[in-house]
């Protein structure tokens, strides 16, 4: 049986048993009142037990994590208030991952592997313009097309649009007004850097399952300060991690500790404006990953942000202070009291209200999986850095990291964008032959006199094939491409 994890303090010691990590938890307050420190102090616990994690840093200061801890006042004052006598500051093993590529190493998807469902939630797509993006990823698989980077899907509309009737009898109606709208997105998920995460190498979800030669989990900081100016590339982009993560993984069942634990920050902007669909993925997921021993961990600022059936299967709480200024405040404030189990001897909703900077109320699932009475304690102080590190810290550190060699240089194999440019440079030539084959016919038919003219209708005839093959082919090329290319070869 693993260890314990000790994360807050009050009269008692409040632990987090590792066998109930993959049940799921969540760590809510606004603000202001503690949740990312908790969030760092959480993450160096599993790491301790030899779990990885994944987390996405929204600030820039859970790359503190990367250093040991020291001379923060605030830190030593709270040691000695819980008495925590065996507390010692260390570092920690950090991998960086940026989609931009910039403080991290590139984290890259393929067109298909996010797939038509989370590819139009980011694309903002209406019920009717999803399922025309379903249907050109479905026409693309049956013609063998791959779908890898933003290139390949713009191509691959643009070349069902054109030839939307030869679609319509076998796939169904290709709305032309749809075709636009997914144009129209594609461009905005440029426009907001998404040709940086779309490509190969993609991410091996393997390289998250990593640890370090000391045995301890490997904590993998997903740089997304600069990626919350977009928040459903964000919210989506996480998703499709824990998507992956719950196809890819084995069923193992319940483990004494989990495989992998992953922190959703701001998990309100996956719920926002979700379609039903969606949110029944979420759903499915979040229910059925436990049994992969893959641990969620929400991070929000009120629990009603998280739907009741995800809510439902969070058994593990950290409740820090909300405030109460409004009457919608206040009733955020009894929707928060109520979903913990209640202690007698507290009233939680006043409590709520009153908690200081990182104390909470806390409640975890005991050896049966039930809920354990809310405590009010404060949480163990971390052992790393508060804050951020420096630029060239975590330079020495990608600098340091095999994965760096794997995945720093993108790859543009042949896929989409490559095959339907050379059909059409196909036609556009058989078209050219067939024209000037006409053009040499009319040349060599014999004049009413019984003569030709071969010098110089010939020479006429070879000039104009030179010109029919020349225009007609770029004429051809960018009406499939004209997207693409802007109208420029």
């Amino acid at each position: 049986m693993s260890q314990s994890l000790l994360i807050a303090k009050n009269h008692l010691d409040i632990f987090l048993l590792p066998q109930m990590a993959n049940r799921h938890g969540l760590v809510t307050g606004a603000t202001g009142t503690g949740k990312t420190v908790t969030l760092q102090s959480l993450a160096e616990s599993f790491s301790r037990l030899g779990v990885p994690v994944f987390l996405a840093d929204i600030k820039g200061d859970l790359s503190g994590l990367a250093n040991a801890g020291g001379g923060n006042a605030k830190v030593a004052e709270r040691i000695k208030q819980l008495k925590l006598e065996a507390f010692e500051h260390q570092s920690f093993p950090v991998t960086f991952w940026d989609m931009f590529g910039a403080n991290g190493h590139p984290l890259r998807a393929t067109i298909s592997e996010m797939g038509p469902l989370l590819l139009g939630r980011m694309l903002n797509l209406n019920d009717t313009q999803q399922g025309v993006l379903t249907l050109i990823f479905k026409i693309a698989d049956d013609q063998g097309l791959l779908l890898l980077d933003l290139k390949d899907l713009r191509t691959m509309v643009q070349h069902v649009g054109e030839n939307a009737r030869d679609f319509t009898t076998e796939y169904g109606n290709v709305s032309v007004a749809s075709v636009g709208a997914i144009q129209r997105g594609l461009l905005a998920l440029e426009a907001e850097g998404g040709e940086h995460l779309f490509g190969e190498p993609a991410l091996d979800i393997n390289d998250l399952l990593q640890t370090d030669h000391r045995g301890r989990g490997m904590l993998n900081i997903f740089v997304a300060d600069k990626l919350m100016q977009s928040p459903k590339v964000y919210a989506t982009l996480l998703l499709w991690l824990l998507s992956e993560l719950y196809e890819n993984l084995p069923e193992v069942g319940d483990l004494d500790k989990p495989k992998l634990v992953f922190f959703f920050d701001e998990a309100h902007l996956l719920f926002n404006d979700a379609p039903g669909a969606l949110l029944d993925k979420i759903e499915q997921v979040v229910r059925l990953i436990r049994s992969k021993a893959v641990g969620v961990y929400f991070v929000t600022q009120n629990p009603a942000d998280v739907p009741d059936k995800v809510l439902s299967q969070l058994g593990n709480r950290v409740q820090h202070a909300l405030r109460a200024f409004t009457p919608r405040d206040q009733k955020a404030v009894k929707t928060a009291a109520q979903t913990l189990r209640d202690n007698p001897d507290l009233d939680e909703e006043t409590v709520i209200t009153e908690l200081g900077v990182g104390e909470a109320l806390v409640s975890c699932l005991d050896a049966k999986g039930r809920p354990s009475v809310v405590e009010r304690a404060f949480i163990v102080p971390p052992q790393s850095q508060l804050g951020p590190i420096t630029a060239q810290q975590r330079a020495a550190i990608m600098q340091d990291s095999l994965l760096g060699k794997h995945y720093e240089n993108s790859v543009d194999r042949e896929s989409a964008y490559e095959l339907l440019k050379a059909r059409a440079q196909q036609v556009a030539a058989a078209d050219a032959a067939e024209a000037a084959e006409a053009v040499i016919e009319a040349a060599n038919k014999p004049s009413a006199g019984g003569s030709r003219r071969e010098s110089a209708l010939e020479a006429m005839a070879k000039s104009t094939m030179r010109a029919v093959g020349s225009e007609l082919g770029r004429r051809l090329i960018r009406g499939v491409l004209g997207s693409l290319l802007g109208g420029r070869r």
